[in-house]
């Protein structure tokens, strides 16, 4: 598989994020529902979603 295949962006960049907004999105429900444990779900839900726009960007620096 190329870097390049739509396969590869797919596993790589759509798949995790969205998974991040699902857990961002989880944790903004517990917060509204006053839960504290819904502080943690965002914190790692945006680190994974930053996580992966550093992956777009390595990706897209290093194969021009």
């Amino acid at each position: 598989m190329k870097v390049t295949d739509p396969q590869f962006l797919y596993m790589v960049l759509v798949l995790p994020t969205l998974f991040g907004l699902t857990l961002f999105a989880e944790g903004l429900n517990k917060v509204l529902k006053e839960e504290t444990s819904g502080w943690f779900s965002i914190i790692f839900g945006l680190l994974f979603i930053l996580v992966v726009v550093f992956a777009y960007l390595f990706f897209a620096r290093v194969w021009q």
